[in-house]
């Protein structure tokens, strides 16, 4: 099932392959509960256990369970299928979700009990994104339309981390936090379940053992600027503040300092999904993320936030891009059997890249010039766009045959 392929393929037509819209809208409603579920669970654990330092370590747990295991959590999807793997995931992450918001209605919550849970959702969180840009790519075998696909995707998710704490926000005026984890866990099953009924969500699919025996082998230049991006845009979230805070800002311009960071990602991925490109996705990566340590670095030499609110614009204007380009890339190299796990791994490298980044910027401030930290953090970016430039020849450089009657809805 794939679109009616034009000369100028846009993001309408993305939307008009047949039940793409219901699939795409059902897998943003759970997407959004991971936009909801962080500030809900640090919250709530904050207010129930009386300390920050549970909170950290409860986050921490939930986090690299998420992170961590999304690989082998996708590995699911592409061995038996969205339909029977995604819907159990998301049945008992929203069960162990709703625990969670249990323990921590009120005060007193007992910390180890309130970690352990928190850890063992994280372990079961689906593999939301992955397998709907896997689906994107069972629809769409046209490259053009498939790259403006994965750059409305990109767009949307990055909305639904904007928005998310602002329901929560809002939801909070009239509940206690917990109420924010019981949000999380209707949005994830419900949306999950409303994704694996659309028409176009495969079932399983039988894979021979020459076909198994491919793997997700070769994905380590897409993954590995998949973790310096993180590793850099999360490095910038922190030194912005640090920026304000150096010069006697008013802290409560970095929103709007951050909300620039945001806006020009919005822009660039749409803009960059509309382009045709006629250099392959290893070039286009390479620019976009030379590009990030660039605009980075030039950043630190803004002499106020009135300059660095554009610079921080135009940095984000290769945020969505180079992740974008980086999941395409990651897809050219998997065999379809494994595109599910493939994407996986880009995703788990951008969150590892994030926390280990703002860990690292957060041990350079005050020790080293702010400068510095943006051009270290801006070298960061650059190393991942030379990682994708010595990217030649071999499994590498080339993408993998697929046999067109193999892709089906």
């Amino acid at each position: 099932m794939s679109a009616h392929a034009s000369s100028r393929p846009s993001y309408a037509a993305v939307l008009r392959v047949p039940h793409a819209r219901r699939a795409f809208v059902s897998a943003l409603t759970a997407r959004l509960s991971y936009g909801t579920v962080a500030l809900a669970v640090m919250l709530s654990v904050t207010r129930a256990t009386g300390s920050y330092a549970v909170s950290g370590v409860v986050m921490s747990l939930f986090g690299a369970a998420t992170v961590l295991l999304m690989p082998f959590r996708a590995s699911l999807i592409d061995r038996h299928g969205p339909r029977r793997a995604l819907l159990p995931m998301a049945a008992l992450y929203g069960t162990l979700l709703c625990v969670l918001a249990a323990l921590t209605w009120r005060p007193g919550a007992p910390p180890a009990a309130v970690a352990a849970t928190a850890a063992l959702a994280g372990a079961c969180a689906p593999p939301l994104g992955p397998t709907m840009r896997a689906l994107w790519a069972e629809l769409l075998p046209d490259r053009d339309l498939l790259q403006r696909a994965y750059s409305l995707d990109g767009v949307a998710e990055e909305l639904l981390f904007v928005s998310g704490p602002v329901l929560v926000g809002a939801l909070m005026g009239f509940a206690p936090p917990a109420s924010g984890i019981l949000l999380s866990a209707v949005l994830v099953v419900g949306g999950t379940w409303a994704f694996v009924t659309s028409p176009v969500v495969p079932g399983p699919r039988a894979v021979s053992r020459r076909e198994r025996r491919g793997g997700v082998r070769g994905l380590l230049s897409p993954v590995a600027v998949a973790l310096g991006v993180g590793l850099a845009l999360s490095g910038v979230e922190l030194l912005v503040p640090a920026f304000a805070t150096e010069r006697s800002y008013d802290p409560g311009l970095v929103p709007w300092i951050l909300a620039a960071l945001s806006a020009g990602s919005a822009v660039g991925g749409l803009v960059n999904g509309a382009m045709r490109w006629r250099v392959p996705a290893r070039v286009r990566l390479c620019w976009f993320a030379a590009g990030l340590g660039l605009t980075i670095t030039a950043a630190g030499q803004a002499p106020g936030l009135w300059v660095l609110a554009p610079a921080m614009a135009c940095t984000g204007a290769f945020v969505a891009p180079a992740l974008t380009t980086a999941y395409l890339w990651a897809d050219e190299l998997s065999a379809q059997e494994d595109r599910t796990r493939a994407g996986a791994w880009v995703n788990t490298a951008v969150n590892a890249g994030g926390s280990a980044g703002a860990a690292g910027a957060g041990l350079l401030v005050g020790h080293v010039p702010l400068v510095a930290c943006f051009t270290l953090t801006g070298a960061i970016a650059l190393l991942a766009a030379l990682s994708a430039l010595s990217a030649t020849g071999g499994r590498a450089g080339r993408a993998v045959s697929r046999v067109p009657s193999d892709t089906r809805g």
